[in-house]
């Protein structure tokens, strides 16, 4: 939920968009907002953001990675192709992610 809602703010389509990619983060990251990592002014927007874009893979949560690696190990020549397409996936979701996600709707 957008921290302005918290505080009163009316319900807005920017602060729908800012929820649903807190969410998406969450679910690419396995990390809640309130995860104890999270302190000191680190958030999930800036975890997510110090990744991009060559850390990517390394937010991301490792369940979303191992679901098919034997489908990879059975297919070597495919599997380069497919972890680059999955890199570039993922750095593209994190990015949408952290851009939607700006502290301020208007950014």
């Amino acid at each position: 939920m957008q921290p302005q809602y918290g505080l009163g703010s009316e319900v807005s389509t920017n602060g729908d968009v800012y929820s649903y990619e807190i969410l998406m983060l969450e679910a690419i990251t396995g990390k809640r907002p309130t995860n104890l990592m999270f302190w000191g002014g680190l958030n999930l927007h800036d975890y997510a953001g110090m990744a991009l874009p060559d850390q990517v893979m390394d937010i991301v949560d490792p369940v979303l990675l191992n679901h098919d690696e034997e489908a990879f190990a059975t297919n070597h020549r495919l599997r380069g192709t497919r972890n680059n397409s999955r890199k570039e996936c993922f750095n593209s979701l994190v990015r949408i992610g952290v851009a939607c996600s700006m502290e301020t709707p208007q950014d």
